[in-house]
């Protein structure tokens, strides 16, 4: 008898049964007209708009002359209102977009656009621009986050996607060709769209019943498509949900399904002469037509199904469906599912049907039941299958019930059957049956569900503020709770101004802590948008990450704790955006002294400073007493001077070089420990100042930045003998560093008479080795023959022979020694020659026989 009372309220349509079941009656609101309001209903159970249609002469009755615009979830419990203000002429179309976005579009193109708690989200977009002020709206026609709109000279504009909600997303799309004898554009009868996701070129495809025949406009391209003869003009069209196929109303009454290119699959006449109010797609399989009284369901057969209705109602397309709304009712309009007709079906013998028999007698203690499980005991995982995915398509509650409690029946002597697929549809379910109370008003059918997938529903929920339910579906199925518990946090913070801020603390705390790794951060700072900084600094405080405390604290103002708390956490990266925030924000002397505090911070800042910021540093250091410090970095910049190819050939740039050295010299001498820092800097200044003096006299920029030695070098081979002799005295030169560089400089320039004269002066305290050397490596083998007779050390006076290849005076010399290694030495040096080598081996058989190694 249940599966009779069950199928009795199905309709057959062709070889399909359709079912109509009601979700919500009556409806929650009261005194609510349909056919005297504009209406808007989201898919997905979503609200319904409601606004009073200014194109309609009504009667007011007792309500106010200002239309409101109303929301209702859709069991018709009010959500929230507001009276209409907006300008731009008469309200041509309302919609929802995917995330529950209420977009209002007006005669001069204005798009409004509200959330699910009547709010007037800011900015406005408009459609037509500048470009196109003096045009007006007549018609538009919306799909997902997108809409087509008809002007009244024919232009036709799309918004693509409102999320971005800025004129990029609004097409002009080419213009419909003009019909033959006709001076201006006429205006199409009907519109419908192809959306983007299912046409080739990815963008939105328009399709305008213009004359007899039928235009599909895109950007920048018109195409004439090829409507059957006799079919044209096309009252109403409306596209499939998979975009493959289009329903028409034709001019003679006939209702049309034909191919996105307009090839005919299908026809039906109907009687009415009317084109119907409202014509939409049931599923994939049937068109729906109503007119004033009667709703007509066409499928592929000839015989139609026909409900009569003595209210208004809105056809609300769904992916599986079609919900109806009246006035007093809210219907859904499906396809019976195949395992639905496989259990309920009358007659029906398939093993599900038999399962869910067996439980009936089961219940009523019947040995039938066993009877029916041994029917179908090798059907049985299908049979168990069945009632699962039944009882899923089922908004009855108690017929759920009975639905997963067959399976469970038939689970039990099914051992190949999936354990947990009977626990994840009865969670599916309670979480269905959640939603779809009148209080939440969202009936979702479970294909819908999947489609729509459950983070969405939660963002959903949350959005309408339903927190506790998004709360215990996201812990009941295993979601994290984070994004809910904040979306509560900050609406509470919004809702809550006249809490004091401590009493505000503790009730968010005690639900923000139900949740690990949740980011207090992102609820401080929508309390500091909301004017409450306070609040915000002690939501902070339990901020566990660094990286999002330490930002937040410098928008509310807590510099000294963001320092401090960016010091703590180790970072430099943090440390440092600390710093830029505090330098750009305080006074120099504040900031020296928030900083001088903290190791990490100061170091950090001296490390930046000394590349790019001298003077700050600098600043830094006189107000902290390092006056060593700011001469280091003055003599640092001294040096920098001098790198600048400008500072050459007597450049004045010399000038404030020296002028840092004394300004180093200064500060270096002002402080005990830093002697040799002072000497060093005097000197280095006389030096500069000295050498910038030889570059200008002698025109020559080879001077500044070398050596005394250098400079000195460099004056007696530019023959500045006096010059040179100052920088001696001036700078203590000793005089055997003296006699070594007056000998190389003296060689290089090949001055062999000053030289000599040189070596004559007085005895050399460097002795004469300085100057053979000087004459060997000038390859001057007689002028250094001048000075090795002079050479004291007679292994010094044989080497020196030995090197300008003199082997006799060499082996005299090493014979007075009485050294038989140097012997080996400078037989070695000999080696090519035999005579030489020989006279070595004589002198040394020679030194050996007398006892000397």
């Amino acid at each position: 008898m249940a599966n009779v009372s069950v199928a009795a309220e199905w309709q057959l349509l062709g070889d399909r049964y359709y079912r109509k079941p009601e979700l919500y009656h009556p409806m929650r609101w009261k005194h609510i007209d349909l056919s005297r309001n504009k209406v808007a209903s989201a898919p997905f159970g979503g609200p319904i708009a409601l606004i009073r249609d200014d194109s309609k002469i009504v009667q007011l009755y007792s309500e106010s002359a200002l239309r409101k615009l109303r929301l209702f979830n859709s069991a018709g419990l009010p959500l929230s209102d507001v009276v209409w203000k907006n300008p731009g002429g008469r309200l041509i179309g309302l919609s929802w977009t995917e995330d529950h976005t209420l977009v209002c579009i007006v005669q001069d193109g204005t798009v409004y656009r509200y959330n699910v708690h009547a709010e007037l989200l800011e900015p406005n977009l408009s459609i037509l621009g500048q470009d196109y002020f003096d045009e007006n709206i007549v018609d538009c026609v919306f799909w997902g986050n997108g809409v087509v709109c008809v002007t009244e000279t024919s232009k036709v504009f799309a918004v693509t996607d409102f999320k971005t909600n800025s004129t990029r997303a609004v097409v002009r799309l080419a213009d419909p060709p003009m019909m033959e004898g006709e001076m201006e554009l006429e205006l199409p009868h009907c519109v419908a769209v192809i959306e983007p996701q299912y046409t080739l070129s990815g963008n939105v495809e328009v399709l305008l019943a213009i004359g007899d025949g039928v235009v599909m406009v895109e950007e920048d391209e018109v195409q004439a498509l090829p409507v059957p003869p006799g079919d044209g003009p096309l009252q109403k069209m409306v596209v499939s949900g998979n975009g493959r196929f289009v329903a028409a109303f034709t001019h003679d009454s006939r209702l049309a399904v034909y191919s996105t290119r307009f090839e005919k699959i299908f026809e039906y006449q109907c009687e009415s002469a009317l084109p119907p109010e409202q014509l939409a797609w049931c599923g994939l399989d049937s068109v729906l037509l109503y007119w004033d009284d009667m709703l007509l369901m066409v499928g592929p057969s000839d015989q139609p199904v026909s409900y009569l209705y003595d209210e208004p109602i809105v056809l609300i397309p769904e992916c599986d469906g079609v919900r109806i709304l009246s006035n007093t009712s809210m219907e859904f309009l499906q396809l019976v599912p195949n395992s639905t007709v496989s259990i309920f079906k009358i007659g029906s013998t398939s093993p599900a049907a038999l399962l869910y028999d067996a439980l009936d007698h089961f219940d009523r203690r019947s040995a039938k039941a066993d009877e029916n499980l041994r029917l179908i005991r090798s059907s049985l995982p299908e049979a168990v299958e069945a009632c699962v995915d039944a009882a899923g398509h089922e908004f009855d509650v108690s017929r759920q019930r009975t639905l997963v409690r067959a399976a469970s029946y038939g689970q039990a002597f099914c051992s190949n059957f999936q354990r947990d697929r009977i626990q994840e549809m009865c969670k599916t379910l309670r979480v269905l049956n959640a939603v779809r109370s009148p209080e939440i008003g969202i009936p979702l059918s479970i294909q819908q569900y999947k489609l729509l997938t459950p983070a969405v529903l939660i963002g959903r929920l949350i959005n309408a503020h339903q927190h506790l339910l998004a709360l215990r579906i996201s812990e009941y199925i295993g979601m994290n709770q984070e994004v809910v518990i904040m979306h509560w946090a900050c609406s509470k913070i919004t809702a809550s101004l006249a809490i004091p801020d401590a009493t505000l603390l503790e009730i968010l705390l005690d639900k923000l802590r139900l949740c690990k790794g949740i980011s207090y951060a992102a609820v401080s700072a929508h309390a500091d948008k909301n004017g409450r900084r306070k609040l915000a600094a002690m939501l902070i405080e339990h901020e566990p990450r660094s990286s999002k405390q330490v930002p937040l604290l410098l928008s509310i103002g807590e510099e000294d704790t963001a320092l401090m708390k960016a010091t703590e956490s180790g970072d430099t990266d943090l440390v440092y955006l600390v710093l830029f925030h505090i330098w750009q924000k305080k006074q120099p002397l504040e900031f020296f002294g928030m900083i001088q505090a903290r190791t990490l911070a100061r170091d950090l800042f001296i490390i930046y400073a000394r590349c790019y910021t001298h003077e700050f540093l600098k600043d830094f250091f006189l107000s902290t007493g390092q006056l060593q410090e700011v001469a280091f970095l003055l003599w640092k910049e001294s040096w920098e001077i001098g790198k600048n190819p400008m500072a050459s050939k007597g450049s004045p740039l010399h000038g404030p070089r020296i002028k840092h050295i004394e300004k180093a010299h200064n500060l270096f001498a002002e402080t005990k420990e830093h002697t040799f820092e002072a000497k060093a800097a005097e000197e280095h200044a006389k030096l500069l100042r000295m050498q910038h003096e030889l570059e200008v006299t002698t025109k020559q920029a080879i001077f500044v930045d070398s050596s005394i030695s250098d400079t000195i070098r460099t004056c007696i081979v530019l023959g500045n003998h006096r010059a040179a002799m100052k920088v001696k005295t001036e700078f203590k030169v000793s005089e055997k560093r003296w006699y070594w560089l007056k000998v190389f400089a003296l060689a290089t320039i090949r001055d062999w008479d000053a030289l000599e004269k040189f070596s004559k002066e007085k005895r050399p305290p460097i002795g004469y080795r300085p100057f053979v050397e000087a004459c060997i490596e000038a390859d001057e083998k007689g002028e250094a023959l001048k000075y090795i007779p002079k050479l004291a050390d007679p292994r010094e006076k044989a080497e020196s022979y030995a090197r300008i290849g003199m082997a006799k005076e060499a082996a005299d010399a090493a014979s007075q020694a009485k050294d038989g290694e140097l012997l080996g030495r400078l037989k070695l040096t000999f080696s090519q020659n035999a005579a030489a080598s020989s006279i070595f081996d004589t002198l040394r058989d020679r030194l050996s026989f007398q006892g000397v190694s």
